[in-house]
């Protein structure tokens, strides 16, 4: 299978990255140490390619309409500069995606999903588009970086005349960067350090990430791979749509409920409110390892008799703690903080604790 190349591809190869398949793209897992590059990003400023995500502009009268239709959250509540993170709920019960939601302009939105996802979410809104919205498909010709970390917004000030320190968490602009016009600089990201996220045409994407280097020197800029990526979002509890959120998980039963709003008829959102009137059964919970040991997906999860109570979803040795934690489905009522559980790792059956988000 041939694999998708981002634009900066050949340039994450001459700084040694390690390359691996995700979501059917060449994407760099490391360049030094996971663990090098997770403190890089947390205690000052890191640059991820993630220009393997979709994006999609929704244009017309109707736009909003066609949002409200397949997502969750309210979209009415979105206005000029405003970001906001929903899902895209099944007509099964669960989650097609999460993505995130701009407003660009009176009925102009910019829609940004996950790469594995990017034909399937397509196919799931133009199917539910019966409002004659135009739908722009800008996955390929579009890159983006997450600059994140405390630092990140100080290391690029030089680059724009936005304020970028002053931007409020989940508002973007549409601004100059780099010498680039019309870029999106968007206060959010995945790894919870702060710092901004950027979409810009991929023909810019090297001389833009050149110069976002050559801005934070100073600051020890890094660049970092997917294996930091992950750490970092667990750390905070972010949810990784195909491990801990897909086709078959309620978004009630993610911990997604605070952007699941029943003010708004939704696809689904009749048997999600019944759901949410009778209770779920089963809960996303965060634990952290009592024993020396790292959960890994898809281990199983036990109550202290042995029996079987769910799965893990994510799971990782934890850098700012060096604790083994995770994330996964338990049935009610083990997702009650405090509560002992335990992790069949391979012979073995270890405590862990269940506890309140974030870890870190």
């Amino acid at each position: 299978m041939d694999l998708k190349k981002t634009a900066l591809h050949d340039l994450h190869v001459s700084l040694g990255a390690k390359m691996v398949e995700f979501a059917g793209y060449s994407m760099p897992v490391r360049y030094t140490s996971d663990k090098e590059e997770h403190f890089a990003v947390r205690e000052s400023v890191g640059v991820f390619d993630v220009s393997h995500m979709g994006e999609f502009l929704l244009k017309g009268e109707k736009a909003l309409d066609l949002i409200q239709r397949v997502s969750s959250n309210d979209a009415t509540k979105l206005y000029l500069g405003k970001v906001q993170y929903s899902c895209m709920p099944n007509d099964k019960g669960g989650v097609i995606d999460d993505l995130v939601i701009y407003m660009l302009a009176e009925n102009e939105y910019y829609l940004v999903v996950n790469a594995s996802n990017i034909e399937k979410d397509w196919n799931w809104i133009s199917q539910h588009n019966t409002f004659g919205v135009e739908m722009t498909n800008l996955s390929e010709q579009t890159a983006m970086f997450a600059v994140q970390g405390p630092k990140a917004t100080e290391a690029l000030q030089s680059l724009t005349d936005v304020n970028l320190g002053e931007m409020g968490y989940y508002t973007f602009e549409r601004a100059t960067f780099a010498g680039v016009p019309n870029i999106i600089i968007s206060a959010t990201g995945y790894t919870g350090s702060g710092g901004v996220e950027l979409y810009m045409p991929a023909e810019h994407a090297v001389d833009i990430w050149k110069k976002v280097f050559e801005a934070g020197k100073d600051f020890n800029i890094q660049p970092i791979g997917l294996g930091a990526r992950d750490t970092l979002r667990l750390e905070k509890g972010y949810c990784l749509y195909g491990n801990d959120i897909d086709d078959t998980t309620s978004p009630l039963e993610a911990g997604l409920g605070w952007v699941t709003k029943f003010t708004k008829d939704f696809v689904n959102s009749e048997a999600l409110k019944q759901q949410k009137e009778e209770g779920v059964k089963r809960r996303l919970v965060a634990f952290k390892m009592v024993d020396k040991g790292i959960p890994r997906h898809d281990y199983e999860l036990l109550d202290l008799n042995g029996e079987s109570i769910g799965k893990v979803t994510s799971g990782s040795m934890s850098p700012s703690l060096n604790v083994g934690i995770g994330l996964g489905y338990v049935q009610k009522p083990h997702n009650k903080v405090g509560t002992e559980i335990l992790v069949q790792v391979r012979n073995k059956q270890l405590k862990a604790e269940v506890i309140k988000l974030p870890f870190v």
